[in-house]
């Protein structure tokens, strides 16, 4: 069997179990739940694996949120994306705690060192983008300059360098392998 095709045999198995429970077969809601968790604690595992110990914690607020928010489940839509997306929230809501409490137990000593390093750091890397790209030809630096750092399409590169929208493609892949090649070099 495919990988899809287990897919949608587990999302049908869910679905059909899931279903029965709230039929009120609960030997049937106990299975949704407990093939829900392993499927739960695979998706956290391999999202936290910086924090193992929070793994079983979010399996079981997940779960806790699925069976209270059981009644919103339509029917007529995904099971495994309406549980994916509360677990999501769930690990969401972790990592915002985990943040603002790292935040309270080392406090900066003061915001603004933390903002001015951020700012010329930032300016440090512009500076040295612009050594390298300034080595490169201008059918190279152009392209890379006006699609990759200015956002622009390739079509639209090509019509403000006079370029065609092939040289503007080519121009981006050499301009990217020699900046590597400068950037190995200058390490």
């Amino acid at each position: 069997m495919t990988d899809k095709g287990r897919t949608n045999a587990s999302e049908a198995r869910l679905k059909g179990l899931l279903s029965r429970g709230l039929d009120g077969e609960a030997p049937a809601y106990q299975a949704f739940l407990m093939e829900m968790s392993a499927h739960l604690r695979a998706y956290f595992r391999k999202r936290l694996a910086r924090l193992p110990d929070d793994v079983e914690d979010l399996v079981q607020e997940a779960l806790l949120a699925i069976h209270n928010k059981r009644h919103t489940y339509d029917a007529g839509q995904p099971l495994t994306a309406w549980a994916y997306a509360i677990a999501k929230y769930k690990l969401v809501d972790l990592l915002r705690r985990r943040a603002s409490h790292e935040a309270l137990t080392d406090p900066m000593d003061d915001e603004t060192d933390f903002f001015s390093a951020a700012d010329s750091e930032a300016a440090e890397a512009r500076r040295d983008l612009g050594k390298l790209l300034d080595q490169l030809p201008d059918r190279q630096r152009l392209p890379i300059v006006h699609t990759k750092l200015e956002g622009l399409s390739v079509t639209e590169a090509a019509q403000r360098t006079g370029m065609s929208e092939s040289a503007i493609k080519v121009g981006v892949h050499r301009g990217m392998k020699a900046l590597a090649t400068l950037i190995r070099g200058a390490s």
